[in-house]
């Protein structure tokens, strides 16, 4: 039982402004954003400069907290499909026993909800489960932006720039 609660990995809180119109939904955090207690922070993780190209603004230079508020400006909210499991490492391979967040409760507490995008082939295949039939929510599926993900950047970023219509200026209350 000792190696059990050892390689138990409880994951992140969402993070949103009340009006978020997308979120962005990761598996589990690996081990760095884990120990971080921040989303993606292993520093070769291309979630930050992907989120960047989408909304113009070189994300990577921040520090998390401005990060999150460049997110917020621009109505995006952070979460995972997992809650908590057991995995060693880092790889969504690895998950078992895992214990969902309640993601079909995002369609109902954000009304301005338009679009969930799924990070990654393990956080779409479990988050479509948990969304089931989603009516005015575009459900979409992004390559990983992990390191695990060999993919060039710029195939990772042109599949990413579906984001930028749900985040643009026009949309934005601050950005």
């Amino acid at each position: 039982m000792a190696s059990l609660s050892k390689s138990l990995k409880v994951g992140l809180p969402p993070i949103a402004r009340p009006d978020a119109r997308l979120f962005i939904l990761g598996s589990l955090p690996g081990d760095a954003s884990l120990a971080a207690q921040r989303y993606y922070a292993h520093p070769q993780n291309q979630f930050w400069r992907l989120l960047g190209s989408v909304i113009e603004e070189d994300l990577q230079v921040l520090a998390y907290e401005k990060r999150l508020e460049r997110l917020a400006a621009h109505r995006i909210g952070l979460w995972d499909v997992v809650g908590s499991a057991v995995r060693r490492g880092s790889l969504d391979q690895a998950i078992r026993l895992a214990n969902h967040n309640r993601i079909d409760a995002l369609i109902h507490d954000f009304s301005a909800l338009e679009a969930i995008a799924f990070n990654g082939g393990t956080a779409a295949t479990i988050g479509r489960k948990l969304v089931g039939v989603a009516q005015d929510v575009e459900l979409i599926d992004l390559p990983s932006s992990s390191p695990a993900n060999t993919r060039p950047f710029a195939e990772k970023a042109a599949a990413w720039a579906r984001l930028a219509s749900f985040c643009g200026p026009a949309s934005c209350a601050d950005g």
